[in-house]
């Protein structure tokens, strides 16, 4: 599922703006693959950052995270070279990501979905039995 929609590109930058970058075969519709190709990508971007600190695929969409796939999926639609604003709101999300994936912003999201709010804080190690210990050392230890 991706985080943000052709209506949510439009209600952004406008119809003339995604006609403009997405109708590629030039019929007055935006082309659905290409559309869907952004969208895709941009999925894909945030949730590289988001798995850092999230348990994959997120149940609820924080406005947030479709304010920012709208951002970088708008960059990737002006494939010829995106205006200034586009590139600020492009870098201004990849900005917030890096945020998120150190933990520097956390998003809103019901506490089954963030492993920090679930877990009880304890942790366990499995492995090879260590090769040195106060039995094998004989009380060296």
């Amino acid at each position: 599922m991706d985080y943000a929609s052709l209506d949510d590109l439009i209600e952004r930058a406008g119809q003339d703006e995604i006609l403009m970058v997405a109708d590629r075969d030039g019929d007055g519709v935006a082309d659905p693959d290409v559309v869907a190709k952004a969208l895709g990508d941009a999925t894909s971007a945030i949730n590289g950052y988001l798995a850092v600190r999230y348990r994959l695929p997120l149940q609820v969409i924080p406005s947030q995270v479709n304010g920012w796939a709208v951002s970088i999926a708008r960059y990737y639609l002006h494939r010829d070279g995106a205006p200034d604003h586009v590139v600020r709101d492009w870098k201004a999300a990849l900005s917030d990501l890096e945020k998120v994936s150190s933990g520097r912003i956390r998003l809103p999201l019901p506490d089954g979905d963030d492993p920090s709010s679930s877990t009880s804080g304890d942790f366990g190690f499995t492995g090879p039995e260590p090769a040195f210990s106060k039995d094998k050392l004989g009380g060296w230890l």
